[in-house]
């Protein structure tokens, strides 16, 4: 039964490339068939019959790059360069070998049951590009992210140049104005405005919707992932330092529980302050105070350019990095 339950898995996982590339090609052309014929108009210049197809294309480039590239293997034959590279912290961090793998585990690397391999560096496994995140391939994601949702704007915003074009093209305005009475101003006139476009260009306004609801969540998706390389954290480490926290949480609580118990046994504190002081150490926290518990303990964190350019330039590709040694040989 779990057999089949993972081949279904790896089919959708498989289908998802495809997916992906029926969502853009299929978008691409239903703009090219409502909006192209407009174009050029009155807002807008016949290059961007191109321009679109130019993005589209970069689109397309970036997802095989980032579905296609090594995202950072850890073998026998790098696991001591990277051991040497990524140091254990011994918070989150500790010296293990993959079980798996047979092989000492990096500081930062992850085996992933889906990929079969551990990998440096480890942010997440991708089910859209079926490939993990990692060392060697977040720069590619991160650009994905970003030229997508630059790529989603333009086209929210070329389709309400369109529009807009179509308005001042067939004097909408001046025809509502004039032959049916209507005042000239803002509130007067968007209700009637609307109605028309609505009934008239219903194709091209959905699209432009969903071009801008997708625009967000990408905004949202990149502005995350931009924060984490920001501070040369990943998605992976992130669920790590919340149960180190909650661990130490608890532990601060164990220890309260314990010296006031020990005070009321002596004599020091009444059964009644028991259970106060208590609450009031808990209620008395910040949620800022975890955050500073991350910032103070990241040792991976050496600056923002310096984080940003680790992403960029990962480690494993430089020269430096094949002269590495483990500090265990």
């Amino acid at each position: 039964m779990l057999y089949w339950v993972f081949e279904a898995l790896q089919l959708v996982i498989q289908l998802s490339k495809i997916i992906y590339l029926a969502i853009i090609g299929g978008t691409y052309y239903f703009i090219a068939k409502s909006c192209f014929s407009y174009i050029p108009g009155y807002y807008l210049s016949g290059i961007h019959r191109y321009t679109g197809l130019l993005g589209v294309g970069v689109g397309i480039l970036l997802f095989l790059l980032t579905s296609f590239t090594d995202a950072g293997t850890v073998n026998a034959e790098n696991v001591s360069q990277y051991l040497s590279a990524y140091p254990y912290d011994n918070i989150i961090f500790t010296d293990k070998e993959c079980s798996t793998c047979k092989i000492p585990k990096p500081a930062r690397s992850k085996h992933c049951g889906i990929c079969g391999r551990c990998v440096a560096r480890f942010d997440h496994h991708c089910g859209w590009m079926n490939n993990c995140i990692g060392e060697r391939n977040t720069r590619y994601f991160l650009a994905f992210l970003l030229w997508h949702f630059l790529l989603c704007l333009y086209g929210t915003i070329a389709i309400g140049l369109v529009l807009a074009g179509r308005l001042k093209e067939l004097r909408v305005v001046y025809i509502l104005t004039v032959y049916y009475g209507i005042e000239n101003s803002f509130y007067s006139l968007a209700p009637h405005v609307v109605q028309w476009l609505l009934g008239s260009y219903n194709t091209q306004i959905l699209l432009m919707v969903f071009l801008a609801i997708v625009s967000l969540l990408l905004a949202g998706f990149f502005g995350y992932h931009a924060n984490l390389c920001r501070t040369n954290t990943t998605t992976n480490e992130t669920f790590k330092w919340q149960d180190y926290i909650n661990w130490r949480r608890k532990l601060n609580e164990a220890r309260a529980s314990a010296a006031a118990l020990k005070s009321s046994i002596s004599g020091m504190s009444s059964e009644s302050k028991l259970p106060e002081s208590k609450w009031k150490a808990f209620f008395r926290r910040s949620p800022l105070e975890d955050a500073e518990v991350v910032v103070k303990n990241n040792v991976y964190d050496k600056g923002m350019f310096h984080n940003i350019w680790e992403v960029i330039y990962p480690l494993s590709t430089r020269r430096s990095f094949s002269q590495r040694k483990s500090k265990s040989t």
